[in-house]
């Protein structure tokens, strides 16, 4: 046997089903996380319950039963594809925001401490607040119905936005590289059935945007003064300053903060 047999008798032997099981057990750990993150257990548990009535009727080999399922199967994933549009496209939205094999650290974003400053004060006047910080995701026709500003991100500019009744405090702010993209903007309301009763408009319109992408929204409660954040479809209510920086460094990379100069010039004020 030469060396070459020896090593693929040795790769398929030994490596490839190591790397067969590896690989698998990677898929199915991001498959299970992406279902969590975009709620859409909803969607598996359907399928599930379909799946396993087609296993029955084929088991006990009921011919009429059979013959309907047949029939039925395109109707089915049409069927499917309408009712759980919303989710279908969440699934397809984060496998197109997936860095899976991005690793490294995370370094400090530099809008976190005036946003966080302003939040502080908001949450004290018991006024509210929304402010979005861009990702990934693009959302220019969210940002476009708002005013674009394009301005550096300061506390007192955020504090100018929310803290009067100007045209602008009752809807979102957009952030991204450390600039307030456009001030105004209407944002989408949840879709989640399961919402606590308690929570407002702006919490709803938090969760969202949420849903729309990858964006991280921080909102103030204009009853409570509670501050909380909407990522991944889900609310984190009433968290602390400590909490609120830690979260959103960890969320937020900067590391491409300087190769992404170029995505501002789209929205300045002509």
């Amino acid at each position: 046997m030469n060396s070459l047999d020896f090593l693929r008798t040795v790769y398929n032997s030994y490596i490839s089903p190591v790397l067969d099981v590896l690989i698998l057990a990677f898929l199915l750990y991001k498959s299970y996380e992406m279902i969590v993150k975009t709620n859409t257990i909803q969607l598996f548990k359907a399928a599930l319950i379909v799946a396993m009535a087609c296993l029955v009727v084929w088991i006990l080999n009921l011919e009429t039963l059979q013959w309907i399922f047949r029939t039925l199967v395109p109707v089915l994933a049409v069927g499917f594809a309408i009712v759980f549009q919303p989710e279908i496209r969440k699934i397809m939205l984060k496998l197109g925001q997936a860095e899976w094999l991005t690793f490294g650290s995370k370094s400090r974003h530099t809008s976190v401490d005036a946003v966080i400053q302003a939040a502080e004060k908001l949450s004290e006047m018991r006024r509210g607040m929304l402010v979005v910080f861009l990702r990934t995701t693009k959302h220019d026709n969210i940002i476009n119905t708002g005013v674009m500003l394009n301005a550096d991100v300061s506390a007192s500019l955020l504090l100018t936005i929310f803290a009067h009744d100007t045209t602008l405090h009752d809807a979102a702010c957009f952030v991204q590289n450390g600039k307030i993209l456009a001030a105004g903007c209407f944002l989408p309301l949840s879709e989640q059935y399961d919402i606590k009763k308690t929570f407002g408009t702006r919490h709803r319109a938090a969760l969202g945007m949420s849903e729309q992408g990858d964006c991280v929204v921080m909102v103030v409660s204009e009853e409570t003064g509670a501050v909380s954040l909407a990522y991944d479809g889900e609310l984190h209510y009433g968290l602390s300053v400590a909490e609120l920086t830690r979260k959103l460094e960890e969320l937020l990379d900067t590391s491409k903060e300087t190769k992404r100069k170029d995505t501002l010039d789209e929205y300045k004020v002509s």
